[in-house]
This record gives structure tokens, sequence and C-alpha cells, in this order.
């Protein structure tokens, strides 16, 4: 569906890590609350969770792993959908308000701050505006924008490479500019 946008940007890490022994995947918990693994990324670990709560309720399992193993609000990344960006159009930046996103909402209540990183990944609205949200995110991708699944996936975790090795700014760059090519054009 399009919430899973951002579990398949994690899959896709993991499947990446499970290709290439450099990264050495190791699945470290899995709880009611969420799946997590460890791997190489970027030059150094890092941890991949998947929350296991309803996405509105993702804050807990946000704010267990990062008390658990100690990881500050600032060094998180949250990847999430974003209906106000077309499908295939990414923004990375820090902080913010949570524009009506009840997992935003959810983890900066849990994490008592607004500050983190955020990867957001564009899924559109629906064209006919009395179509409720909820139906529109629990839905599959039509087939055009299922096509452009992987290249978006791809980059956006080319992205998360680049945020991790050089920075926001330069991961800004990267993920920000990004656009499909539609099929004729180079």
């Amino acid at each position: 569906t399009r919430h899973n946008i951002c579990f398949m940007l994690v899959d896709h890490l993991l499947q990446l890590a499970s290709e290439r022994k450099s990264m050495r995947l190791e699945k470290m918990e899995e709880s009611g609350d969420y799946d997590l693994w460890q791997c190489k990324f970027a030059g150094a670990f890092r941890l991949l969770v998947k929350p296991q709560t309803y996405m509105n309720l993702s804050g807990k399992a946000v704010a267990l792993v990062c008390g658990r193993h100690g990881i500050d609000p600032g060094d998180l990344v949250v990847v999430h959908d974003e209906l106000d960006l077309p499908v295939g159009r990414m923004k990375f930046k820090r902080g913010g308000g949570d524009n009506g996103h009840n997992g935003l909402k959810s983890i900066q209540e849990r994490l008592g701050t607004p500050d983190y990183n955020r990867l957001r990944l564009g899924i559109g609205r629906p064209e006919d505006p009395y179509k409720p949200i909820t139906d529109w995110v629990l839905e599959s991708f039509d087939t055009r924008a299922e096509a452009f699944l992987p290249e978006i996936i791809g980059h956006a975790a080319k992205g998360l490479d680049i945020f991790f090795r050089r920075g926001m700014g330069f991961a800004q760059q990267h993920v920000n500019a990004f656009s499909l090519r539609e099929e004729g054009s180079e």
C-alpha cells in the first residue's frame, strides 16, 4: 500500500545487506512493537527499525528503540509517506510539524521533540477531494506509480547513504532534486 513505501525502503536496505557480507546484517530484536536489525551501512553500524504497532502509534516503537540503544532524537532518521508530495518526489529535512501525519505526531509526543531527521517519500493525494485519506493510503499504488517504485526506493537509499557519509546538505541536494524520468525522455 502507499503507507508501506517506507517499509519498502527498509526491505531494500535489508536485501542489500543480506547480499553483501561487508554490510554484516544481524537481526537484533523482534518484539510486538518493532523488528530491529543492525547492519553496516554508510561506513558505520546502523539500526534499521520497522515498527509493528499501528502507524498511528509508531512513536512507541521509536521511543523504545531510542531509549534502549541510547539514540538521541537528533541522530534519528524517520522515513515517512508524504501526501503533499507527488509520487516520485522526496524531501529530506530536519524538524518541523507533524502536518496531520498521525505517525509523526506519535513520534513527537513520545520523544518530546520534533527535532529529528525526516526523509519524506511522496505518495500524492487522491484526485477525488472527497475520497477519505485513510482509504487512499491503504490502497496499492496504481500500475504507473508501481513501475517507478524501484527507482524511487533506490534513490532514497542512496540519499540515506549520502546523509550518513556527508551530512544533511549533500543529502538534501541528492534527494530533493530527484524527479522521475518519463518514458521517452533522457
